[in-house]
């Protein structure tokens, strides 16, 4: 989807402490939201900028205590699950264990594709090469080791026999096992890949930016506590538009968005940052079916038996598109 410069004015205004991404006539039309706090994960990782940036405009949508809390041994959905905070925008393998136990978490959108490289070391070439090798992975059950085993599974091999896992303690433990030699693989979130890159160890045999079938899928998505989307649909309907509208700012804008985390103390360099916001498709929300994604891997899933509940239930169970639907088309170029 296109902007012009002088559409992205219209709708932005300077990065800072003013708010980013406009006001759209449809929020201003609408009752307040139910309740004026909302928490919201903070991301660990670059590529989810756009639960940053929405910040400001949670505000502007009627927000007046917005609290981000930190994940660093737990996932974004884990957390918002036990009721810990309220939104996420996480990868979609975190989301599969929790919708299968039947824990209280919805999924809400997919933001983007990619963002996920697949490292090995010089004993692998292909992913096939990984059966019966060293994987390390931050914890059994997190994102990554469900994603990957989604990955190996989709080429023959069964993840819960064919793989050795060596899982860490907290979410950066498995890029220090790699970088220490102690495991043949691991998959990297942005900006883990560029550091990796830097330090020469190992070559990239996947990158889930260019590489399909999974570049056609949904990396990171939006969940929500089941309970707040239940108890206060007005405000998941304005949370929502805040995140989605800054996903469109750095899609637009990524030396901008860059920048303003730097600014605002988010830890990446410039540099690093920038390359993230440059290589992931931060429109595909309003492209892609969100469904798909997550019948693709569940299916995957089911048939090794990572979970017991069928791609069908899982979407009936753990998905509303209620509100990406409705926002699609207000929020249509």
């Amino acid at each position: 989807m296109n902007y012009t410069r002088r559409q992205f004015l219209e709708n932005a205004s300077a990065l800072g402490a003013a708010s980013l991404l406009g006001f759209s006539r449809s929020a201003a039309a609408e009752p307040p939201p139910e309740i004026k706090k909302i928490r919201m994960i903070r991301p660990p990782v670059t590529c989810v900028a756009p639960m940053l940036l929405a910040e400001d405009q949670m505000r502007s949508e009627g927000f007046s205590q917005i609290e981000y809390v930190r994940a660093e041994t737990e996932t974004g959905p884990a957390i918002v699950a036990s009721g810990r905070a309220d939104f996420t925008m996480w990868d979609v393998g975190a989301l599969f264990p929790l919708i299968d136990g039947g824990k209280p978490i919805t999924v809400l959108a997919g933001i983007h594709a990619g963002c996920q490289e697949l490292f090995a070391s010089d004993r692998v070439d292909t992913i096939r090469d990984l059966k019966g090798k060293r994987f390390a992975v931050s914890a059994l059950g997190n994102g990554d080791h469900v994603f990957v085993s989604s990955i190996l599974a989709y080429v023959g091999i069964d993840p819960r026999k064919d793989i050795s896992w060596v899982a860490g303690s907290r979410l950066a433990d498995s890029k220090e096992l790699f970088l220490q030699g102690k495991v043949d693989a691991f998959m990297s979130f942005a900006p883990e890949a560029y550091e990796v890159k830097k330090k020469g160890i190992g070559h990239v045999i996947l990158n889930t930016v260019s590489d399909r079938p999974w570049s056609q899928y949904f990396c990171c998505m939006i969940s929500a506590n089941r309970d707040f989307v239940r108890n206060y649909p007005i405000a998941t309907k304005r949370a929502m538009r805040a995140i989605l509208k800054a996903a469109d700012v750095c899609a637009q804008e990524p030396s901008r968005v860059a920048k303003f985390l730097v600014d605002k103390g988010y830890e990446t360099p410039y540099e690093i940052g920038l390359e993230v916001l440059k290589g992931l498709p931060y429109n595909r929300w309003r492209e892609a079916n969100p469904e798909d994604t997550l019948r693709f891997h569940a299916l995957r899933l089911h048939e090794v038996g990572m979970i017991k509940s069928s791609p069908p239930k899982i979407i009936a169970q753990g998905t509303n598109w209620r509100f990406l639907n409705e926002l699609k088309l207000e929020l249509k170029a």
